[in-house]
């Protein structure tokens, strides 16, 4: 029996009623990569963060949560199909990440027509039935705008925070405090606010454009009192790294990616810190 035949079989499940929020087993850190909107680099953000924080000597896990649109297996350059041992599938290691994602067992351009219920069980599927062993970061790239995905992690999983993606352009901040706001309602913690494409250097002359304006997830970020986690340039060699499967954090240019990773690993631990020790849970 294959890995989304299995899954498909759980059926429906009822997201009716409060449940309990307990841990994933092993990981320490769990964190939301959203946004308001599509189209502002999530996805991007999310691999190469979690490339970085890998090469941080930290062990993590990446999962790609966006089930209709799943880039990640693309963007990390992976093609094999997970396999199982028992009941727990087993993720697929690329540059140095534990990967999971739907575009694994729905490979290729056929579209996934699922209503909130299965979206339910295959998430609950990807964070407890995926064996992710001992982590110190799960980083969940979530898809864009604040649906059943977004709801079924909050009321289920216990994050230690979230990180919102923007572009400096109004129509994406606006979408982007939406996001902010839908996280603090439900008392998930803002890591930060990334600006991503926030100016572009004309390889030519070296002069800054600010093709989608400037300094808006910046204001953003101090107007909603949250941390602002720093600006990414519109870098061609992202969108390269992205499209061939070799993420730019795997040279020597990062684009910035280290030094929000470091952001990120900072405002975790404090997270962590204000929550007090947290109940290891054994498989």
């Amino acid at each position: 029996m294959g890995l989304c035949t299995k899954i498909e079989l759980m059926g429906p499940q009822s997201t009716q009623g409060e449940q309990p929020k307990l841990p994933i087993p092993g990981v320490k850190n769990l964190i939301a990569v959203g946004s308001g909107k599509g189209g502002v680099g999530k996805t991007t953000v999310s691999v190469n963060l979690a490339i970085s924080l890998a090469r941080l000597g930290h062990t993590v896990g990446l999962l790609d949560a966006d089930v209709y649109g799943p880039n990640v297996p693309l963007m990390m350059g992976v093609r094999a199909a997970p396999s199982a041992i028992g009941e727990r599938i087993q993720p697929i290691e690329k540059n140095g990440v534990r990967i999971m994602s739907m575009g694994f067992l729905n490979p290729g351009d056929k579209p996934l027509v699922w209503r909130g219920p299965m979206l339910h069980s295959v998430i609950q599927q990807f964070l407890r039935g995926v064996d992710w062993g001992e982590l110190d970061y799960l980083i969940i790239d979530l898809p864009p705008g604040t649906g059943d995905v977004q709801l079924t992690l909050i009321q289920t999983a216990p994050l230690t925070g979230a990180v919102v993606v923007t572009t400096p352009s109004e129509v994406s901040l606006e979408d982007a405090r939406k996001a902010i706001h839908m996280f603090l309602q439900v008392r998930v913690p803002i890591l930060g606010l990334v600006e991503n494409m926030s100016y572009l250097e004309c390889p030519h002359c070296k002069e800054r454009i600010d093709v989608f304006s400037h300094g808006g997830g910046k204001k953003t970020a101090e107007a909603m009192n949250v941390h602002f986690l720093g600006e990414l340039p519109l870098d061609p060699a992202v969108r390269i790294g992205g499209d061939s499967g070799s993420p730019v954090t795997l040279g020597n240019d990062a684009a910035g990616f280290t030094a929000i990773a470091k952001e990120v690993e900072r405002r975790a631990t404090e997270e962590r810190g204000k929550k007090g020790p947290s109940i290891k849970i054994e498989d």
